[in-house]
């Protein structure tokens, strides 16, 4: 069972890369719950559609998976996005600016489908790297005390 979620995990992020997002119906369960996004959304794969459609189609986020494991009724994906801004998520200037984005997704599954996704991204590292946030002056930190 593990071995197709983890397929079935994969087919997901193939499909946000080619934005051929009707394949969602066969991978994602009909009551499917995305508790990353941003705005609120519809349970199943037309509401999953209307995420990864602004992720794939706004944002053009493609991702570079880097691992991927099971366990009885979880999936964890660690993978890196790559990406174009858009003001009105990253801020006056960046739009159209190139970033680059470390990922970790967590699906708990139902045999082979995802029935639940948890996102976590590095968003303050890409307004890092589009210059909206500057990084911390590390010299202002104090040293620990020694005990």
């Amino acid at each position: 069972m593990s071995e197709a979620a983890i397929q079935s995990a994969r087919a997901i992020f193939d499909a946000i890369n080619s934005g051929e997002l009707d394949v969602l119906d066969d991978l994602v369960t009909d009551d499917f719950v995305d508790h990353g996004s941003p705005f609120p959304l519809p349970p199943g794969p037309e509401g999953y559609r209307q995420i990864l459609g602004f992720v794939s189609g706004v944002l053009q986020l493609r991702y570079e998976i880097h691992d991927i494991f099971a366990g009885p009724d979880r999936v964890v994906v660690r993978a890196v996005g790559r990406g174009v801004a858009v003001e009105a998520l990253h801020g006056p200037g960046t739009a159209g600016k190139p970033f680059v984005m470390e990922t970790v997704h967590v699906y708990r599954t139902e045999g082979d489908r995802m029935a639940e996704h948890w996102g976590i991204r590095d968003e303050y590292g890409v307004r890092l790297q589009l210059g909206v946030l500057a990084p911390p002056d590390v010299s202002a930190i104090p040293a620990p005390a020694h005990t």
